[in-house]
């Protein structure tokens, strides 16, 4: 309980910061949004020539984009000091929590938090949903809840393993802004999609390698049930909460075991 009183006050702390200047905040807040929406707006143009993209309907996709938007938002207030980790060991910064009596990990997830990508990212998701929940057909019973909570929890759980092996090869490789984009940023771009539009190799990376299809296909198929689930393992929909514990789990390892060789890369 004294960590989790440390870890809220950190955020006290950084959200006063980051909204010192409200007008700005709102006007930076909105423009992630407006920014991330465009691409929303590009799936509408195209579907007026197309009824659907591989069966799925506009209304469809939004659905599947409201989670990982949502997700995403829900990440970085955690996550920052994890995304932008590469800063930390370049610089040399890192020294500084490993003088400090608490857990490394825990100080890196406390030192940073993108209020402004969480708002935008976070109220687009919220606001697709909305928009769109309704008009698929999903009844929202208890069980319907109880998985789409746990399925955003486990969506936000995979990406924050991601963000954690991209902070381990920090270690091993100090500037990894390229490697990030690759690994995140761009991989996350094809998570927009169905991944049955895609051929077998990026289907598998989607799923075995980068698994962004358990953090909002396979979750959005579990109310869905469009026809092509049919080309991969039903049991596929239920699995996101196992991956999100196995992949954090081997990661934070991986963690442990790589700041083991960290050496100061700082003046």
């Amino acid at each position: 309980m004294d960590g989790v009183k440390l870890y809220l006050l950190y955020m006290k702390y950084i959200s006063k910061s980051w909204f010192q200047y409200r007008i700005d905040a709102v006007l930076r807040s909105f423009a992630v949004f407006v920014r991330e929406a465009t691409g929303i707006i590009v799936i509408y143009l195209t579907l007026q020539s197309f009824n659907d993209i591989n069966g799925w309907t506009f209304y469809e996709l939004l659905f599947l984009f409201s989670i990982l938007f949502l997700t995403y938002g829900i990440l970085i207030l955690f996550c920052t000091g994890l995304r932008d980790f590469g800063g930390l060991v370049y610089s040399g910064g890192l020294d500084r929590f490993l003088l400090r009596p608490r857990g490394i990990l825990m100080q890196v997830m406390a030192s940073n938090a993108d209020m402004f990508a969480a708002i935008g990212h976070g109220g687009l998701g919220l606001t697709l949903f909305l928009i769109c929940a309704s008009k698929v057909g999903i009844v929202w019973t208890f069980g319907n809840i109880i998985y789409y909570v746990t399925a955003v929890i486990s969506g936000v759980v995979i990406q924050a393993a991601i963000f954690l092996l991209m902070a381990c090869s920090s270690f091993w490789f100090i500037k990894i802004d390229e490697l990030m984009g690759m690994m995140y940023w761009n991989t996350r771009r094809f998570a927009g999609y169905p991944i049955s539009i895609y051929p077998k190799l990026i289907q598998k990376i989607l799923m075995f390698v980068i698994p962004f299809s358990f953090v909002n296909y396979f979750p959005s198929q579990y109310f869905l049930r469009k026809d092509d689930l049919s080309q991969f393992w039903n049991g596929y929909i239920y699995l996101p909460p196992i991956v999100a514990l196995i992949l954090f789990a081997l990661v934070f390892f991986i963690w442990k075991t790589s700041l083991k060789h960290y050496s100061s890369a700082g003046n």
